[in-house]
């Protein structure tokens, strides 16, 4: 199994060892006073909001303990799992605990571990030309992510505005299927992919759209001030730092998650997002 770059830094030239099999090799620098130095290179893909800039805030600290992070962003849910997979990458922070089980799933070569969970974003929904879920007209079309691991929270949502009832005992693993009571007659577009979903809002293709905060916050629309509704902070949809199996204690990926649910990041998080996204506790 990939384990993790050793990366040697003389004169801002850099030499890289990818070391496999459970033997890593360490491999050192001596500095001026005769002290020997070692940094380890994570690899991480990562999507670009808040992910990305949640890591990028970390970076200065941990580069402090001799980590390096070498953040890709990822604009799709599906190649930082591939890449993982494939040992592209050492970690992905981008996926909430649902939709990582559907992936290995669906997936045999998926064999992932979380490393550990770090914040929440809440769904909303968005409307162009409605201020209020109870203002929408019979009829009215929901378009939302293909996402099963969305579908349910979504469909949960609508129930605990009034809009619909789910069939009793189901919550956020709800499909379409689950619905009893439909009273205004709501039409479901599930088809586009998530990261379309912004654009979908903005040119008003719906009466009420579903968007991740994720997008939202990348297409400069706030969650917590645009959205006529949004999920709470009891949300289970928690992020996470994932990794091959067998990579989950290595200690520069505990390291790495220790950082992130650190003081420091937990605030950095709630100054920056407002809300919109929410450390996990």
């Amino acid at each position: 199994m990939k384990t993790f770059l050793k990366t040697v830094g003389i004169a801002g030239v850099s030499f890289a060892l990818v070391a496999c099999g459970s033997g890593d090799e360490d491999n050192t620098n001596t500095g001026e006073n005769g002290g020997d130095e070692e940094e380890t290179t994570i690899r991480i893909s990562a999507s670009n909001i808040p992910h990305a800039e949640i890591l990028e805030e970390a970076a200065p600290i941990l580069e402090e303990q001799g980590i390096i992070l070498d953040i890709q962003v990822a604009q799709d849910y599906i190649l930082p799992n591939m890449g993982l997979a494939d040992g592209e990458f050492d970690a992905n922070y981008f996926q909430h605990r649902p939709y990582l089980e559907d992936q290995m799933a669906e997936n045999e070569n998926f064999d992932f571990a979380e490393a550990g969970a770090i914040h929440v974003e809440p769904i909303g929904l968005y409307s162009q030309d409605y201020d209020n879920l109870n203002d929408i007209p019979d009829g009215a079309t929901v378009m939302m992510s293909n996402s099963v691991a969305d579908q349910g929270r979504i469909l949960s949502l609508l129930q605990e505005n009034g809009l619909l009832t789910l069939e009793e005992g189901v919550s956020v693993d709800a499909t379409e299927a689950d619905i009893v009571e439909n009273p205004k007659n709501l039409v479901f577009d599930m088809s586009p992919d998530a990261e379309f979903l912004p654009q979908a809002y903005q040119t008003n293709e719906a009466e009420v759209v579903a968007i991740n905060s994720n997008y939202a916050l990348g297409a400069d629309i706030s969650p917590t001030e645009d959205s006529i509704a949004i999920e709470g902070e009891d949300n289970p949809y928690v992020n996470l730092i994932v990794v091959q199996s067998g990579n989950e204690n290595d200690e520069a990926i505990q390291a790495l998650v220790e950082v992130l649910r650190s003081d420091d990041i937990k605030s950095f998080i709630e100054e920056t997002y407002n809300g919109a996204v929410i450390p996990a506790e």
